[in-house]
């Protein structure tokens, strides 16, 4: 298949983590975090961590959207979903996220008409369906998926559609860098950097990583060479004394960005003061609201909710796993009271979680075996 298989070539990926090899300094550990959870999937699934040599490692970021929304938004929305007459509407992977109360399946079970769609646009033909429902539509993601949202509220708004509102959960990537930049709790040599959000807005904001903290970022696409050739990148410039911001995806990201996807965005969406994330608390203007010129697609204005902050379960280290602190193993509940059917943590819910990409590709007893090695 032409744009795949040859970036799933194995003597090449041989190669190249040969190459990789052969550039690490005698004695020297390099730390890289892939942000996005697509990333760690591949990792996984294609066994990356087996080619590397000992002296990379590779430890997970903020960037699985599900992952990071805390457990009080997914009551707030379990909220809005248990009052008469609403529809609520939801991608599928929320489905099984845990709130304080429960699950969007849970509510669903006890009564409440929550329903799964592939786009937002889905939710808004739902609305046309029925004038006499409220239909809410459960907004989330990075800068990925927040224009495709922008462009429904603005089809919204054009036919007049006025059952139609959005409970807005857009996150923005950068302040999430940012605070794991700032945290003392971990040291980095560089980022794999996330490849589907910067084909919306661009390499020229991680910028100011390289610039202020002296740290690499390649964004890199999703496929075992593109990650392998990121690793080979990052490498090439600590071993020049460099720290910049490269392009590895460049059939896919522009340098600018999606300029006509920005513009949507900044249309119908403001920057919060503050929004809370899941493990790394309230980050400053690192969410989107809607903007006050959209208030009436608004359902954070449109409903009262308890905005509660509830707490993660103690024995789930959901946290700790999306700063890159730890491996999904190292929690306590890993594979036993945690599981994708009995999930505690969002990590081990989202198509894009750490936890799932261990569990379902088996590397739990394959760490095992390798923290055995290095012994």
């Amino acid at each position: 298949m032409r744009f795949v298989d040859e970036y799933r070539d194995a003597g090449r990926a041989r190669a190249l983590a040969a190459d990789i090899a052969a550039r690490c300094e005698p004695g020297r550990r390099y730390t890289f975090m892939e942000v996005c959870g697509g990333h760690t999937h591949t990792i996984y699934k294609h066994g990356l961590e087996d080619l590397l040599p000992r002296e990379v490692v590779l430890v997970h970021g903020p960037g699985c959207p599900v992952c990071v929304i805390p457990m009080g938004r997914v009551d707030d929305a379990i909220h809005i979903a248990s009052q008469p007459d609403v529809i609520m509407t939801s991608f599928g992977d929320m489905m099984r996220v845990p709130g304080g109360n429960g699950s969007f399946l849970d509510a669903k079970a006890a009564g409440a008409d929550i329903r799964m769609v592939y786009s937002p646009l889905d939710a808004l033909k739902i609305a046309r369906e029925n004038p006499d429902r409220r239909v809410v539509f459960m907004a989330i993601g990075f800068e990925t998926t927040a224009p495709s949202t922008a462009m429904t509220v603005l089809r919204a708004a054009a036919e007049g559609v006025r059952n139609f509102s959005v409970f807005c959960n857009h996150v923005l990537i950068i302040p999430a860098i940012k605070a794991i930049l700032d945290s003392p709790d971990l040291r980095l040599d560089g980022f794999v950097g996330p490849g589907h959000v910067s084909a919306v807005i661009g390499c020229r904001p991680y910028e100011f990583i390289a610039r202020d903290y002296g740290k690499p970022l390649v964004v890199a696409g999703f496929e075992p060479l593109d990650i392998l050739q990121s690793v080979h990148m990052l490498l090439g410039q600590l071993a020049a004394g460099r720290s910049e911001v490269a392009n590895q995806y460049a059939r896919v990201v522009p340098w600018e960005g999606n300029r006509t996807a920005m513009a949507a965005i900044g249309q119908v969406m403001r920057m919060r003061a503050h929004f809370e994330w899941r493990g790394l608390g309230f980050i400053p203007h690192s969410a989107m609201a809607l903007s006050d010129a959209y208030a009436a697609f608004d359902a954070e204005r449109i409903f009262e909710l308890p905005g509660l902050r509830v707490a993660d379960p103690k024995a789930c280290q959901c946290g700790e796993v999306l700063k890159g602190v730890l491996k999904p193993w190292e929690c306590k509940v890993f594979g036993t009271a945690c599981t994708p059917e009995t999930p505690i943590g969002t990590c081990m819910v989202s198509s894009e979680g750490a936890c799932a990409a261990y569990y379902n590709f088996g590397r739990f007893s394959r760490e095992r075996v390798r923290e055995a090695t290095l012994r």
